[in-house]
């Protein structure tokens, strides 16, 4: 135990020598470094020898302090040639970021020169152009127009690519100070002329089409100069992000895919066809144009209830009028008949004549009031019904009015007058009812004056007839 305390007493002596100059840092390094190595080596390697004397251990601690000596002044050299060497790369670590800063600011000091010739250059430049840069652009101006117009153009359809030179045409003039060539400005007039050409042609050609359930087919395409494309009957959009041509997925109102199917079976001839000047705006509001089922389904219930009542009435109308027209000439028939029949209300009533041949004049002008009275019924009937649905029906249609209006008011209530869509439905029930009340309406007002005239008819007829009757009976009675 003796010894180790002698031996850690020693190698701390030695290395708080070895690192005074390094400050305290350091010094606490090395003293932990000290004692660590003083127990792990030097401490086992003690125990290894025997000793039997103060002497061997005094011996011994000589020599391990000679040999420590040693390597610690060997370990004191390296260290200081690593200071050295420290030295030397700080030294060239800055030289070098001296001369970095002196590039630095010659570079910098080129590129602000650079700056002020190539403003005095472009300036010159300027001047010597004269009218002739204001040309230059005026071309990157049409340019620019023209990629733009080719992009959305339905020629583009069959003369794809059109505007990827006036693309990088227009790009180049704008970003350098490049002058257009002579070939380039030809280009540029020549696609001019083409779209000019074009828009004049009606030109079939064959592409691939998206049809409106995705699937892809290559058809028989007519293009009708810069406005429309059809296939088969049918009206094409081009789709200039994609550069492909698909069928619209609602096509307008019979009336224009008749002409359009018109085209496509021509052979030549002139047809009238039913064009979009606009390119496809106008179009497209065609094809958002609600039908006519759409606009029924926009009435909501009262609409389907004020349908189903028209229905009704006309289904009832035509029974009657059915009625009226097969009495009507089963009376005329009688009146030129001199058989008395009593398959009509004429023959009967002429009936009640041989039926009471021996009263006299007041029962029989009794008898026959009473029997045009039975019959009167029947000739009227339901004409009543009729007149009440044509009644009924604007007041229905007005019940849906008011019911939509309130549903537009609450909608701007809870949200607002930003947004017109919001009130699109209730405004459309409000005005879909009131259509469709007046035109169930206003039918059944004549079909009801047109009845009831042909009963009215009729029934003076049997009148007219009953009073004969007993003029007759009275001038034989004279």
């Amino acid at each position: 135990m003796l010894k180790l305390l002698l031996i850690k007493v020693d190698t701390m002596k030695l290395l708080n020598k070895t690192v005074k100059k390094e400050g305290t840092n350091m010094k606490k390094i090395f003293t932990t470094f000290a004692a660590i190595f003083t127990l792990l080596v030097i401490a086992p390697l003690s125990y290894a020898k025997d000793i039997t004397n103060l002497d061997d251990l005094l011996s011994q601690l000589s020599e391990g302090k000679i040999a420590q000596s040693e390597q610690n002044i060997q370990r004191e050299n390296e260290f200081e040639l690593k200071v050295e060497k420290q030295d030397e790369l700080l030294s060239s670590a800055r030289n070098n970021r001296n001369n970095e800063v002196k590039t630095s600011n010659k570079l910098e000091k080129e590129f602000q020169q650079n700056e002020v010739d190539l403003g005095n250059q472009t300036e010159a430049l300027n001047k010597r152009l004269g009218e002739l840069k204001e040309l230059f652009g005026v071309l990157q101006q049409v340019a620019g127009d023209t990629r733009s117009k080719f992009q959305t153009s339905v020629i583009s359809a069959q003369i794809p690519d059109r505007d990827v030179f006036l693309n990088h045409f227009a790009q180049s003039m704008g970003s350098t100070s490049k002058l257009a060539s002579i070939e380039e400005i030809e280009r540029l007039w020549f696609e001019l002329q083409r779209e000019m050409t074009e828009s004049g042609k009606v030109t079939r050609f064959k592409r691939e089409v998206v049809l409106a359930n995705g699937e892809r087919v290559k058809k028989d395409i007519i293009r009708v100069g810069g406005f429309n494309l059809i296939s088969e009957g049918k009206y094409l959009e081009y789709i200039d992000e994609t550069g492909s041509v698909a069928e619209l997925i609602r096509q307008p109102s019979s009336y224009y895919l008749d002409t359009s199917q018109a085209l496509t079976n021509s052979k030549g001839e002139t047809v009238a066809f039913a064009l979009d000047p606009t390119g496809g705006s106008i179009l497209s509001l065609l094809v958002q144009a609600p039908d006519l089922m759409e606009r029924i389904e926009q009435g909501g219930t009262v609409g389907y209830v004020i349908i189903i009542i028209a229905i009704i009435g006309l289904f009832i109308s035509a029974i009657r009028f059915v009625y009226l027209f097969l009495v009507g000439n089963k009376v005329n028939r009688q009146l030129k008949s001199e058989t008395v029949s009593d398959d009509n209300p004429l023959g009967r009533v002429m009936l009640v004549k041989t039926k009471y041949a021996q009263a006299n004049n007041e029962t029989l002008e009794l008898k026959l009031s009473e029997s045009i009275l039975k019959e009167t019924p029947k000739l009227s009937s339901m004409l009543s019904l009729i007149k009440i649905i044509s009644v009924v029906a604007p007041l229905i249609g007005l019940l849906g009015t008011v019911t939509g209006m309130i549903n537009t008011f609450q909608a701007i209530t809870l949200f607002g007058t930003g947004d017109p869509k919001l009130m699109a439905g209730g405004i459309s029930q409000a005005l879909v009812t009131t259509v469709l009340g007046l035109v169930a309406a206003i039918p059944m007002v004549f079909i009801h004056a047109f009845l009831h005239a042909r009963s009215r008819n009729i029934i003076n007829i049997l009148q007219q007839e009953s009073i004969g009757i007993i003029a007759e009976r009275a001038e034989k009675g004279a």
